[in-house]
C-alpha cells in the first residue's frame, strides 16, 4: 500500500487479524478456493475503502467512522468493516445512494468472472499453442458500480489495473473511489457516466461486471463485448450470467446462479429526449413495492410461499406479466424452481427471462427491453 488517507488507520495489527478472520469465514463457505483471488482479499485492505458507513437505527442513520475520536467508535468501526456484511456507505436526502457489497458475495461474483479462462488463452497463445491474437493482451474488464473502489481495487489486484475500467453516477462516489485506489496502489480507469452506456471508449470487453440491481441488460453491454465475453449482474434477486454470442447483433444467454443477491437499482442519468407527460393526464399510481407484478395483491398466497426467498425470486422475475397468484400456480406446478433452473435470452432489442429452456412454454418479457 502505497500511502495511509488523513483520518484513516493504518494496516496494524488489529486490521490485519480482522481481514484474516473474514477471509476464514468465506473459505469456510467455500469460497477464496483460488489462491489468487485468496491473495487479492489478503492484500487488498477494505478498511482503506470503507473509512466510514452508516449504521440503521431508530432515529435514523448512525454514522461509524475510523477517525472518531472515540476508540469504542472506531472498534465498533473496524468490526463492521470486517464482518462479512454490505455497509451503507453513502447517503443522499436520507436515501441510500451506494454501498459495500457483503464480501463472501463479492467472492462469488469475482469467481463466478471465470476470468482464468482468459489467462489461460493468453498463456497458450504465448507458448505458442495457440494462435496469437495481438489484440488480446489481457483480461479487459468493465465493472459498472464503483461504489467505494473496493471490488476494483481486488479486480485490479489480480489482473492488472490497466485492464479495469469501472463507472459510476456521481463524482461524489468516483472522486474519493479514485483517491483510495490510488492510496492503495492501483490506478484503473475510473470513469464517471452513465453505467447503463458502458465505456464504448475502452471496449471491447473480455467481462462486464455489475455491482447494481437491474430491470434488464442495458444492450449497450453487450455490443461494448468481445465475442464469447461473460456478462455478471443482479436481476430480480439473482446473479444472471451471460455468454456474449453476437455483440454485433446484440445477442447473448445464460442462466442465474444460484447464489440470492440484493443491490441497490442501478442508476442512470434522465433521457434528455424524453417527453414529460401531459399535464392532464391522470397520475398512475404504482403498486405497493413488496408485492410485484400487475394486480399486485398479496391476498391468498399461502405464508409458505411468501417466506420463500425462491418464490420472491420468480415474483420479482415474472412482476410485468404474470400476477402474484398466477407466479404461485407456476412455483407450485414446477416444484418450487431454484434460481439456477431460469435464464435471459438478449437478441437484438428484446430480451426474455425462461424457466428450463429458452425455448420452453415460460418465458417473461423482460420491463424496457
Amino acid at each position: 500500500m502505497s500511502g495511509t488517507p488523513s483520518g484513516q488507520q493504518p494496516d496494524h495489527e488489529p486490521t490485519a487479524a480482522a481481514r484474516a478472520e473474514l477471509i476464514r469465514q468465506i473459505r469456510a463457505g467455500g469460497h477464496l478456493g483460488d489462491p489468487r483471488w485468496r491473495a487479492a482479499f489478503q492484500e487488498v485492505p477494505r478498511h482503506l475503502f470503507v473509512p466510514y458507513y452508516f449504521v440503521a437505527t431508530p432515529r435514523g442513520y448512525e454514522r461509524l467512522s475510523g477517525s472518531d475520536p472515540d476508540p469504542a467508535r472506531r472498534a465498533r468501526w473496524l468490526e463492521g468493516v470486517y464482518t462479512d456484511g454490505a455497509l451503507a456507505t453513502y447517503m443522499r436526502d436520507g436515501e441510500l445512494v451506494s454501498t459495500s457489497s457483503q464480501p463472501s458475495l463479492m467472492a462469488i461474483m469475482l469467481e463466478e468472472l471465470r476470468v482464468e479462462e482468459i489467462e489461460a488463452a493468453k498463456e497458450a497463445r504465448e507458448t505458442g499453442e495457440a494462435e496469437k491474437q495481438p489484440s488480446d493482451t489481457g483480461c479487459r474488464v468493465l465493472e459498472i458500480g464503483t461504489g467505494t473502489g473496493y471490488n476494483a481495487a481486488l479486480l485490479s489486484h489480480r489482473l492488472g489495473a490497466e485492464h479495469v475500467t469501472t463507472v459510476d453516477l456521481d463524482e461524489e462516489i468516483t472522486g474519493p473511489a479514485r483517491d483510495r485506489l490510488a492510496a492503495a496502489g492501483h490506478h484503473p480507469t475510473v470513469v464517471t457516466g452513465d453505467g447503463a452506456r458502458g465505456c464504448p471508449e475502452r471496449a471491447p470487453y473480455d467481462r462486464i461486471i455489475a455491482t447494481c440491481a437491474l430491470p434488464a441488460v442495458p444492450p449497450a453491454w453487450i455490443a461494448q463485448s468481445a465475442p464469447g465475453a461473460l456478462i455478471l449482474a443482479p436481476l430480480a434477486t439473482g446473479l444472471i450470467a451471460l455468454r456474449v454470442t453476437d455483440p454485433d447483433a446484440v445477442r447473448a444467454e445464460g442462466r442465474f446462479l444460484a447464489t440470492p443477491a440484493y443491490f441497490v437499482p442501478l442508476r442512470a442519468r434522465p433521457d434528455p429526449t424524453a417527453q414529460p407527460p401531459h399535464p392532464d393526464a391522470p397520475e398512475q399510481p404504482g403498486p405497493p413495492a413488496e408485492c410485484g407484478g400487475r394486480h399486485r395483491s398479496r391476498h391468498h398466497l399461502p405464508r409458505e410461499a411468501l417466506r420463500d426467498d425462491r418464490f420472491h425470486f420468480l415474483r420479482t422475475l415474472t412482476a410485468d406479466t404474470l400476477t402474484p397468484q398466477e407466479a404461485h400456480t407456476l412455483w407450485h406446478q414446477q416444484n418450487r424452481p431454484p434460481r439456477e433452473r431460469f435464464g435471459v435470452t438478449v437478441h437484438g432489442t428484446g430480451q426474455y427471462a425462461w424457466l428450463d429452456s429458452p425455448e420452453g412454454p415460460h418465458r417473461w418479457v423482460l420491463p424496457g427491453s
